[in-house]
């Protein structure tokens, strides 16, 4: 499996080197559970997203992972059919609750052996691959409970790299303060952590062989 983890979302112009170069006709799910907690520009979005995926060889549809809350089973069956799995930025303590309420984290271990498989996100997307969450409270709201999320679920993250990621750092976005407070955090504490620029991505080939 592949990993793409950037601080900001894609442009058509630059295809990322995780990304098979000789897709053609590729699948990609569209995560935007990330952003249930604002719901204006989801539309929005999924449109510009797509449109980007679609330059790199991709058709695109969304992957709501509350229609998983209550059936777990069914995701590992819908991972299957894709090639791509893409999480956008929005709350990544929702995006987390979504993933583990869902049961993503087990569906998205059964596409490690595929090699052509990748995992993106931007942002929140890149977030919750992680061990925690910690320093990312400096940035998103830990208490956003969106309509029909269960309280009681926690949100966890994928641990598929084995730092913390710290998106807009030093940017020219709104959240960048809160980036810096969270990289500050961070580092006092001796959690390894790696700060992302708008622009700047992780590119893994090989999660089982990656040097992460």
């Amino acid at each position: 499996m592949r990993l793409l983890l950037s601080s900001w979302f894609l442009t058509p112009d630059s295809r990322p080197p995780a990304l098979p170069s000789n897709l053609r006709n590729g699948r990609a799910g569209i995560v935007l559970n990330a952003l249930d907690g604002f719901g204006r520009s989801r539309t929005r979005n999924l449109a510009r997203e797509s449109r980007t995926l679609e330059t790199f060889g991709y058709s695109c549809e969304e992957l709501d992972l509350r229609d998983y809350f209550s059936a777990a089973a069914g995701l590992t069956h819908r991972l299957a059919d894709l090639d791509l799995v893409w999480a956008l930025g929005g709350n990544s303590f929702v995006l987390a609750r979504a993933m583990t309420q869902s049961g993503f984290g087990d569906a998205l271990k059964e596409q490690l052996v595929r090699p052509e498989f990748a995992y993106g996100g931007y942002s929140a997307g890149a977030c919750v691959t992680g061990p925690d969450l910690q320093g990312i409270d400096l940035i998103d709201d830990p208490t956003v409970l969106p309509e029909g999320y269960p309280s009681a679920t926690t949100p966890t993250c994928l641990g598929l790299v084995p730092y913390r990621i710290v998106p807009h750092w030093r940017s020219d976005h709104p959240e960048a303060e809160g980036a810096e407070r969270a990289a500050s955090h961070l580092g006092d504490r001796g959690l390894p952590h790696r700060c992302l620029r708008d622009g700047e991505s992780i590119n893994i080939h090989d999660v089982s062989n990656a040097d992460i």
